[in-house]
């Protein structure tokens, strides 16, 4: 186990899935030696503390004290000396570690990341957007990053790295992939009711496989059934995390039966779903809200291809038979 804990980053242990990035390596190392360290001094003040308490227990009559020095220059240098330099040893490594995890290289392949409760979306450089991170192997990668709600937090164990996501502004991180491999894109940072459910693929591939992948990736509904288009997009994009399309209750109104028939709304007024009704609420979530539920919806506003909308409305009406 011990020998285990000890073995250099690249290795699974008991602390940490195997690393895949460039800088995995540094921050590993950095840990082992800040929880050994921990496990030393916890081991060494322990000890003492139990070897003092059996020493010096009251024995018999013997006096409660006994005389001892109040002054000691040498030892309360070497208490306080040993700490800074092992602090600042920390520090030095940390800071280097952490401006090297900070700064992305200038020829980093950009991918567009957008947070929202509850699931992720990727945008490439070509326009394609996806709910799958993939990304190439060898070939700095940069996420810039923004929410469509609340604080989010991006988090992929094997990478070793984690960054907030904050709404009215843009965050970033950026890796290299050792290898390829498949993991999942946590949220780190607790996002509402779903927030365990808030995780994406992860993918990496040998840079030909990633071109080849992006190039069928962005044309991906062609040749397909538009309700089988339909079904895998509603995945895809995350509709599923709020909308059933069983019945079943969920944080928006479920599908099932829903094309063509009346709904109430929370100002009052109704409306028939239709066509026109799931483009707007796809586009404008907030302009007819369903009554009981509340306008928590963000805006997919140029995040759908018409081609796209087309496809999700084909398979919303397939779910009514209609």
């Amino acid at each position: 186990m011990i020998a285990n804990l000890l073995l250099a980053a690249g290795n699974a242990t008991f602390w940490l899935p195997e690393g895949k990035s460039t800088f995995a390596g540094e921050v590993d190392s950095l840990f082992y030696f800040i929880f050994w360290l921990c496990v030393f001094f916890f081991a060494l003040i322990l000890g003492m503390a139990v070897w003092f308490l059996l020493k010096y227990r009251r024995k018999g009559d013997e006096p409660v004290s006994l005389p001892s020095k109040h002054h000691d220059t040498t030892l309360e240098l070497v208490w306080s000396g040993i700490p800074l330099l092992i602090s600042l040893g920390i520090f030095v490594v940390g800071f280097r570690t952490y401006m090297d995890v900070v700064t992305p290289p200038e020829n980093s392949f950009e991918i567009q990341a957008n947070a929202q409760k509850w699931s992720w979306s990727f945008t490439y450089p070509n326009g394609y957007i996806d709910s799958e991170l993939h990304v190439p192997v060898g070939r700095p990668v940069k996420l810039t990053m923004s929410s469509q709600d609340v604080l989010h937090s991006f988090f992929v164990p094997e990478l070793r790295t984690k960054q907030d996501v904050i709404p009215g502004r843009y965050s970033r991180v950026w890796f290299n992939v050792t290898e390829p491999f498949e993991a999942t894109v946590f949220c780190a940072e607790y996002c509402g009711t779903n927030h365990s459910l808030m995780q994406s693929p992860f993918i990496a591939h040998p840079q030909e496989e990633f071109d080849a992948w992006l190039q069928k990736a962005s044309r991906w509904w062609e040749g397909m059934d538009p309700v089988e288009a339909g079904a895998l997009l509603y995945q895809k994009r995350g509709c599923v995390q709020c909308h059933s399309v069983d019945g079943g209750g969920g944080i928006g109104p479920t599908f099932l039966g829903g094309f063509g028939n009346r709904r109430q709304f929370a100002d009052g007024g109704t409306g028939v779903m239709d066509e026109n009704y799931i483009r707007e609420s796809i586009l404008n979530p907030r302009a007819k809200v369903v009554a009981g539920f509340d306008p928590v919806m963000p805006t997919f506003q140029g995040r759908f291809k018409e081609e796209e909308l087309s496809v999700i409305i084909a398979y919303l009406k397939s779910l009514s038979g209609k």
